[in-house]
Formats: structure tokens, sequence, C-alpha cells
């Protein structure tokens, strides 16, 4: 990435939306600017999980704010995350589409863990580099983050649905700030994140840091009534929760520092964030510059070389984790590839990259038996804790996962979308042409497309040389007669399809 590459980043948070613009310098990230609505989209989930019409459109009138800052900004300089709103939404699509068309850019939708592994790498990039070993928490409007890290790496991540949003609907929903709520509060808290303490256990961490929200919020608050600036002591709660009893109630709180925007959903993220810390017995907590918004940022970078790319590492653990036959599966993605570079010269990088993604996983669900193992290929893909990858990628690899083998007719797929039946045409030649688990003769063939129209042409005799191999390539063109594409296989220098 060269040098002053301006890089965008939209964090679709339960209580605020968040706009970050960066402008790269030799490796890091120099704030450029930074927007932030306060949209409390999590407040608006009904007891069905539907968002209501309201939080619909104040998410979608933010959004387009943020797309007019936007304007101009290429596909690939912009990363835009929702969270746990729109993860527990039924109704997300409804939003996702919408706002995706005003946004101008996709909108991924994280799942916890990764929202995790992406706060932080925020947190970790703006501290100073040391070896200590970190505790970091993220309090957000509808879900609590806990990781464990070092340097750069997250080691234990973890997302649990407690939040100030939802923690403040719940037992502070007429906005009493009442003994009795904090204590029932804390206690459901604690219940929630009770599991927590098998494996955040203070003796694995050196110091602990807070990041964003309800953090910061706390943190501002106690800095602005004379303590310590950037640090929060469990005695410092203590006095914040008495000052929030004696005001009685949400709307007569005045605490220097307290803005506007957070004073609704105070209780609720005192609450929570006295739970964590009496919990895992924090006795400091140290309030951090970075969050979400620029772990975004920061993986942006990361992302565009396959070293350091999340997703590359990830796919590489999991192929290990379910014991697939690397020999097999890299053979498979050189064939892939090559099939895809064929017929799409100069085509889409991304695509690329996720053909070669799915066919070194083609095979992971081997692990659990032969019979149907593309089926639960797919289904450990899309039930997998994955860092790096957002929840349509998953998607997206496991279509691919699944429809690599078998009867394309009994397979409902997105056909309208040109790449991706280019990518599970070049997966599924690649593992007819490795049938026999060794490299293949690809010498002279060549893939060409011409709309939903697919050609294979194979030198003279090379059939009468592989007849298995000509004999798959046979039933692969009968799979797709069936679908709105077609394929052909056609030997050169010699008349009509493939006999």
């Amino acid at each position: 990435m060269q040098d002053g590459t301006l890089l965008a980043a939209v964090d679709l948070g339960s209580n605020s939306f968040r706009l970050e613009i960066g402008r790269y310098e030799q490796g890091h990230i120099r704030r450029v600017e930074y927007r932030k609505e306060t949209v409390r989209q999590g407040g608006g989930l009904d007891a069905e999980r539907n968002l209501s019409p309201d939080a619909l459109q104040r998410g979608w009138d933010c959004l387009a704010r943020f797309a007019e800052r936007l304007a101009g900004f290429a596909p690939q300089q912009v990363r835009a995350v929702a969270t746990q709103t729109l993860r527990e939404a039924r109704n997300r699509e409804v939003f996702l589409v919408r706002g995706k068309a005003i946004l101008g850019y996709d909108i991924e939708v994280v799942s916890g863990p990764e929202e995790a592994r992406l706060i932080y790498q925020g947190v970790s990039h703006l501290l100073a580099q040391s070896d200590e070993r970190r505790l970091v928490i993220d309090i957000g409007g509808r879900s609590t983050e806990l990781i464990l890290g070092q340097q750069y790496r997250a080691q234990e991540v973890a997302s649990f649905r407690v939040g100030s949003v939802s923690w403040s609907t719940q037992f502070f929903a007429d906005g009493a700030l009442t003994a009795s709520a904090f204590q029932r509060a804390e206690t459901a808290a604690q219940a929630q994140l009770d599991e927590a303490l098998a494996v955040y256990q203070p003796e694995r961490w050196e110091r602990a840091y807070g990041s964003s929200g309800t953090v910061g919020a706390v943190g501002e608050i106690l800095a602005a009534s004379g303590r310590s600036p950037g640090l929060i002591r469990r005695q410092d709660l203590d006095w914040l929760r008495q000052q929030l009893l004696r005001a009685g109630h949400a709307s007569r709180v005045q605490l220097p520092g307290l803005k506007d925007d957070r004073r609704p959903v105070i209780g609720g993220g005192v609450s929570v964030l006295r739970a964590v810390m009496e919990l895992l017995q924090i006795e400091q907590l140290h309030v951090a510059q970075g969050a979400l918004r620029q772990g975004a940022l920061y993986d942006l970078i990361a992302r565009t070389s396959p070293r350091t790319d999340q997703r590359s590492a990830t796919v590489i653990a999991l192929a290990q984790r379910f014991a697939v036959d690397a020999a097999q599966a890299q053979r498979v993605a050189r064939v892939a590839g090559a099939l895809f570079a064929q017929a799409a010269p100069g085509g889409s990088e991304a695509g690329a990259q996720e053909l070669a993604w799915a066919a070194q996983l083609h095979e992971i669900g081997l692990c659990i038996a032969h019979s149907g193992y593309h089926r639960h290929g797919a289904y450990i893909l899309e039930h997998t804790d994955t860092q790096g990858f957002a929840q349509p990628e998953l998607q997206q690899l496991g279509l691919l996962l699944r429809a690599h083998r078998g009867k394309l007719r009994k397979l409902e797929l997105p056909w309208e979308h040109p790449c991706l039946a280019l990518q599970l045409a070049c997966l599924r030649l690649a593992v007819a042409l490795c049938h026999a688990r060794r490299d293949p003769d690809i010498t002279g063939l060549r893939l060409q497309a011409q709309g939903s129209q697919l050609a294979l042409h194979l030198p003279v005799g090379w059939a009468a040389r592989y007849p298995q191999s000509a004999h798959l390539l046979r039933e692969e063109c009968g799979d797709w007669q069936r679908t709105p594409w077609t394929l052909a296989v056609c030997s050169d220098l010699a008349s009509g399809a493939l006999e």
C-alpha cells in the first residue's frame, strides 16, 4: 500500500455508528477525520428480534450522511462492519440491502469472535509495543468482548450478549437508578460472563485495558471528576455508582464529562463494567485509545498481502485442524486457479483468492465421513469461529464447498452471480482433473467463458491418454445442463464436443 492512501472504517454499533478516516503512512495510520452519531439501533429490537421501522430509518439516515463523506473512496479503501444488533436482528437483510445501496459499500456482519479480534487489533496498534500479556475489554451496546493477547496477536477471544443498551433496557427501563436494579443487573451480567473465568484468570494477563463505549465514557467522567486520567479503579466505580443512586433517575444525572447521548444507558454500562471487573478481579483498568474501527483499518492494510491476511492464516489453521490432505488441497487449488485465470483474465483478485481458499478447504468434511463430505465441510465452515472472515464471506465459501461435488440440480444457488458460477466451475473441474490425487496433465487445457457459456478445450489426443478424466468431464458437462449455465468440453484440432 502506498503512503498517503486514505482508508475508512464504518462501525455500525448497537449504540452508535462511527466513521474513522485515516491516512496510511509508513505502516501506520494517522487519523484524518472521526465522526460519531448516536443511533441506538440496539434499542430498536422488538420482542421478536426485529428492528423497528424507526430504528431502520435512523441507521439509513446516518449511513447517508457517512456516504457523502466517503464519495470517491475505492471499495478496497473502505470497510464497514456491523456487530451484535445486526447479528441478532431477524430482519437484518432489510437493513443491509438498503444500507449497502445508501452507503455505496458492502456491510459485513462480523461474528462475536471476529469483532473481538478487530478490537484487539485496534487497541494493540495504538499502544506502545511491549511483550506484556494483555487483557482487553470492550463493553458495547449489546455485547461485551474479552480478549487475551500479546503484541499484535489475539490469543483468546470471546463475545458475550451483555451490553450497556440491552442492560439499560432490561434493568433500568424507566430510567430509575436504584440499588436493587443495580444488584439485579450486576448479578445477571456475572451469570452471563461466568464462563469467562475458565479462560481469563488474572494469572494469564499482566495489564487490563478497556476499549471504547462504556469504558471510554466512564473514563471521561472519572477524569473530569479529578481522578487519575486514563485509569478506572474498582473504588472509582463504587463512587460513580453512588452518584447515580443519589441522582435516582437517568434524566437527573449531572456529572462532569458525561455526554448527553450516554446518559440514558449509563446505568446499564456501569453495572456491566462493575460486574466484569469484580468477576475477573481487575483492580485497575487502563483506558485504551484504539477500538474496533482502528482494527478494521489495520485489517484493510493486512489484507493487501496473503502473508499478513488473517483469513489466509485461518484457512491454514482450519486445514490443519481437520487433517486435510495438504498435497491434494494445493493440487486442486493450483488447477482451479489456472482455469480461473484463463476464463477471467485480469478478473477479480478477490474472486481468485476465494477460490483458492475453497480449494484448500474442500475436503475438511472428510474428518466426519466420506459420504456427503461436501455437506459436512460446508456445515463445519458455517459453524466454526473463523478469525478474519465476515459472515457473507463464510457463506460464499460454504456455498462453494457444498456445491463442489454432487448434482447441481439439487442446489439452489445464486446463478445470477457470474463470479460464483465461474468459481464453482473451476473448482469442480479441478476436483475432477485431480481425481487420481496426483498432478494432472493440464498442458494445453484452456477454459473460456462467454456470457453464461463455458468451454474447456483439450489438446488433441488428451481424452485417449486420460480416459477416466475424460469420463468425469463428460459427466460434469451433463450436470451443468440443468443450470442457467452451460459447460462444453471440446478437443482442439477436432470437430465438435468431446465424444
